[in-house]
């Protein structure tokens, strides 16, 4: 699965394996992969140092990535002024506190102990918090800096140019695809509808190529309802030069998801059991559908607020869920290709059955058109 792109970065493999998990991160670069770290969830500094180290240590001298989210859409500071946490936190409006509160109460979700600080702060979504990151960040040898929503700052880009890094971010069409060209953006993820996470309304399959056409000859990574070697032999064949994978790796041995009555929701959930929603962070994203993304979803509740209000207000709520696996409520960011996720499995082995898909697709293809298998 080897492709121009993945020979410039010197991996085996032409997939590029999203994470929040560092021991994930790992485990895909050293299985021949691309392995990128989310940053989102680091708050301080020392945290995501203390991870990259442990990266360093494991990785076993393969490269990896960092994905950091620097919305181009948020909410704004006056001007010449810089908006602190507690600044975000005070344009939270009461009525949508006490509704977090109702619905926390209705299905008897404990609070958290006296002093407990929630352990799901995403104030990474905040300009200032994601730049903190670069700065740890550029201190170790990455290969990748990915962008989740829109292109980085001008500034951004040309500091990861300047120390050799390259530059990705992903699109939900193609004119979102021709923005990033023209920011200066290296390599472009076309994330279709099926995505978990933040995601737009047009699916992979009309995407891709749309966004290899758009953007050529920048490499397209293609996103979205990949989970087998088939589906990334078809990716290939659309025009990308690789996959990026998310949601596959929530479910292998290496991960650390907080409850275990969320891994078996995963295994258990077919494709239809997501929904995209604003529920978790102001954007629609992809996640499983529960009875919280119901009830934000409900036209008699108040609705969701813009990014980063919508994740601050429920950053304690979502802790909570968590905390107590309180199964109702409990959900996560996932794609649809979470109905082929049906058994907890090691990064290697899923590596192992994506390069035997891989081989069969390209048996096949290659039986179709009369040619013997090289």
């Amino acid at each position: 699965m080897q492709t121009e792109l993945s020979k410039k970065l010197g991996v085996e493999h032409a997939v590029f394996g999203f994470t929040p998990f560092p021991a994930v991160a790992a485990a895909i670069s050293r299985a021949g992969g691309f392995g990128v770290l989310g940053a989102v969830r680091y708050t301080a500094p020392d945290d995501l140092k203390r991870d990259l180290d442990w990266i360093e240590a494991h990785v076993d001298g393969m490269p990896y990535g960092l994905d950091v989210v620097m919305p181009a859409k948020k909410v704004e500071a006056p001007e010449n002024q810089t908006l602190t946490e507690a600044d975000v936190e005070a344009m939270i409006p009461e009525g949508h506190r006490q509704f977090v509160q109702d619905t926390l109460a209705k299905h008897g979700v404990p609070e958290l102990a006296e002093g407990e600080v929630s352990g799901w702060r995403i104030t990474g979504w905040m300009e200032q918090v994601a730049r903190s990151q670069l700065d740890v960040a550029f201190d170790y040898p990455i290969k990748l800096l990915a962008n989740a929503l829109g292109s980085p700052p001008a500034d951004v880009v040309a500091r990861a140019h300047d120390q050799d890094v390259l530059v990705a971010a992903l699109a939900g069409s193609a004119r979102h695809a021709r923005k990033h060209q023209e920011g200066g953006i290296d390599i472009v993820v076309a994330q279709g509808y099926e995505a978990g996470g933040h995601t737009g309304e047009i699916a992979s399959m009309v995407l891709t190529p749309e966004v290899v056409d758009a953007v050529d000859p920048l490499p397209v990574l293609a996103a979205g309802g990949i989970g087998t070697g088939q589906q990334v032999a078809a990716a290939l064949a659309l025009g990308a030069q690789g996959v990026w994978l998310g949601s596959l790796w929530l479910t292998t041995t290496e991960a650390e998801l907080p409850s275990p009555k969320l891994i078996q929701k995963l295994l258990a959930a077919g494709s239809g059991d997501t929904v995209r929603s604003r529920s978790l962070t102001g954007k629609p994203a992809r996640q499983l559908r529960t009875e919280w993304t119901d009830a934000w979803d409900d036209p008699d509740g108040p609705g969701t607020l813009p990014m980063p209000l919508q994740g601050l207000l429920v950053a304690e709520a979502v802790s909570r869920i968590q905390k107590y696996e309180v199964e109702p409520l409990l959900g996560t960011p996932v794609g649809q290709i979470v109905g082929r996720m049906t058994s907890e499995r090691s990064v290697q082995a899923v590596f192992d059955d994506l390069t035997r898909g891989f081989e069969r697709a390209v048996d096949r293809i290659n039986r179709i058109a009369g040619r013997s298998a090289q």
